[in-house]
């Protein structure tokens, strides 16, 4: 990215949001072989230039040690050539999605002779904001073109290069395709003042922003945004091991849940047990997460389970870690971890272990969270492994999109009505 004068981010900003109203009209009537090819050459691009890609990463990565960012956020920027292929990987399975735009929900016939159908429309033009992700870039461009969105992305300076490699790829594919540049549009400075524009002065050009980032990103965004917003302001996992559950099955998911990668928004950070399988569960679990590295922080019996636990206080159960760190309690039994994720989760993501299926489905009803899973790792919280092709983020919100926001999450709907004359009397 380079830099851009304070006093000319206005002007900037409303250069893109400008183009990028006029390529939202142009990408909304786009068909979707159209679409495709452009995703189709994005991806293809992505592998012919996987080594400046990397080079781009390497300069991010370099910078980002001499700032001394934290290992999660080091790992969430990193990539490799495994990483480049996932991404290209992403955007073409955004391609086998079906295309939402143009689709007839719902019709029906009224006795006067109106012909009404429900239609998907896009949303318009999407503001992504985001930090440590260069995959964002990717994913977010992808998604946003095959649901026919304009996008403005803003990727934190410490993945200014790596985003600016990826994006030229999909710059590429807009290109060959034929359809408008300015579909996908990365703003071009790493200014602060760029974000505050974009939450409170482009009301007219953006019609919804999507915040991927810690805590204090998010909150900004949603305290500041003067469109809406769709995020998760914190991803405070839970595992549950039921008295019912296999233990073989219960130490591979939490060691799992957790320790996969700690950085992401569906990592485990607490893991409740119940009091009638902790004599034969507990004790494994806790210690099969101290020896891959984890630090367990938990209640007087897991820490009689293993003296390497730590002591848990208070704040533990409300802690989105985004590390090798876990908090563990021993409950009473279901509805007492019912009970404890309502207070302290943020209703994004909990899991439950269990053979028993009649408390798996009381877990599954009663959990109120964007995703609920039965005998499965919280790391499954993902577009992709939900087979949505990619996601932009998770969303904790109960209005418009929870959970996976995918290309059908991108988009709205309008009513259309045909008539034959009729009047209102």
């Amino acid at each position: 990215m380079t830099g851009v004068n304070t006093l000319g981010i206005g002007e900037l900003m409303e250069g893109l949001g400008k183009a990028a109203t006029a390529a939202a009209l142009v990408l909304s009537l786009a068909p979707a072989a159209q679409k495709n090819a452009a995703l189709a050459t994005a991806a293809a691009a992505m592998r012919a230039r996987r080594l400046d890609i990397l080079a781009a990463n390497d300069s991010d990565m370099a910078q980002a040690r001499a700032r001394h960012l934290s290992a999660p956020r080091l790992d969430r920027l990193h990539l490799d050539e495994r990483r480049v292929e996932a991404i290209a990987a992403s955007v073409e399975a955004v391609i086998g999605l079906p295309d939402p735009i143009g689709t007839t929900e719902a019709e029906w016939e009224r006795p006067n002779g109106l012909k009404i159908q429900r239609v998907r429309v896009p949303l318009g033009v999407i503001g992504i904001i985001y930090e440590s992700r260069p995959n964002v870039t990717a994913d977010a461009g992808a998604l946003c073109l095959k649901s026919g969105n304009a996008a403005i992305l803003r990727g934190g300076s410490e993945c200014g290069h790596s985003s600016a490699a990826l994006h030229e790829c999909l710059t590429t594919g807009l290109q060959a395709a034929g359809l408008p540049l300015a579909c996908i549009q990365l703003v071009p400075t790493a200014d602060r003042a760029a974000v505050g524009y974009m939450l409170a002065g482009m009301t007219e050009y953006l019609d919804v922003i999507v915040p991927r980032g810690g805590k204090t990103l998010v909150a900004r965004v949603q305290q500041e945004a003067r469109v809406p917003v769709i995020g998760h302001l914190e991803g405070n996992c839970h595992v549950y091991i039921d008295r019912d559950a296999d233990v073989r099955m219960a130490r591979t998911i939490a060691l799992n849940a957790k320790m996969r990668r700690t950085g992401i928004c569906g990592a485990a950070e607490t893991l409740l047990v119940d009091e009638a399988c902790a004599a034969t569960h507990l004790a494994p679990i806790v210690r099969d997460l101290l020896d891959a590295g984890c630090e367990v922080r938990g209640d007087a019996m897991v820490q009689r389970s293993d003296p390497r636990v730590r002591p848990a206080s208070e704040d533990d159960w409300y802690t989105e870690y985004l590390d090798a760190i876990i908090a563990a309690r021993v409950v009473a039994g279901v509805d007492a971890a019912i009970a404890h994720i309502a207070r302290y989760g943020s209703a994004h993501t909990e899991s439950i272990v269990t053979e028993n299926q009649a408390t798996a489905e009381r877990f599954l009803k009663r959990v109120d969270s964007a995703i609920v899973l039965h005998n499965a790792s919280t790391q499954f919280a993902d577009g992709g492994e939900f087979g949505m092709g990619a996601e932009i983020g998770i969303s904790t919100d109960r209005f418009h999109a929870r959970g996976p926001v995918g290309v059908e999450q991108l988009t709205s709907y309008k009513y259309v009505v045909r008539g034959a004359g009729q009047v209102r009397p």
